[in-house]
């Protein structure tokens, strides 16, 4: 049973406009967002901060990629099912979900980028200038290391909201490794 309210009725008016974009590009308003639209400012943070890493250098298969690897670290059930869905419609084979929910990927950098964000996240960020350069020597340059780490940021902060509020799941359940 969730703890915070998902009934978008009781919520402020200023998140009903944000709702409705939502409703739009999901054909449905996910559980996540009506707990979030509580606040009008995080509904506002968290719909922004998708929408411009949407649009990011990495790409929307590799941003699903690492939302899956992450939430499977975290333990996020909600997080998990819903990026597993979306990575498939960015192009991701099920096979390909299922390996960055392990961490692994059968591209050189992806794999790579998949166990960066792992260590970020297990170490709350606290990874070494190796790990920043290997990630250099594949080609990622700055602009990338800093989307990554915005991605991981923006799935922390979302895996915390689907844990500590018990939001219910509402795409279909992918079980954690």
């Amino acid at each position: 049973m969730t703890r915070i309210n998902l009934d978008t009725n009781k919520v402020a008016s200023q998140s009903q406009a944000l709702l409705t974009q939502i409703q739009s590009a999901f054909g449905m308003t996910p559980n996540m967002f009506k707990a979030v639209s509580n606040s009008p400012a995080a509904l506002q943070s968290m719909w922004s901060s998708f929408a411009a890493l949407g649009k990011g250098r990495l790409g929307a298969k590799l941003g699903e990629q690492i939302a899956v690897a992450i939430a499977n670290a975290n333990r996020c059930e909600y997080c998990l099912a819903a990026h597993t869905v979306l990575g498939q419609a960015a192009g991701a084979t099920a096979e390909e979900m299922q390996a960055a929910q392990r961490g692994q990927s059968a591209d050189l950098k992806t794999a790579a980028v998949l166990a960066f964000v792992l260590k970020a996240v297990k170490y709350r960020a606290q990874v070494e200038a190796g790990d920043v350069n290997g990630l250099r020597e594949l080609g990622l340059d700055d602009e990338h290391i800093v989307e990554i780490m915005a991605h991981v940021a923006l799935n922390v902060y979302t895996n915390y909201i689907n844990i500590a509020l018990e939001v219910p799941v509402d795409f279909p359940k992918v079980a954690l490794v």
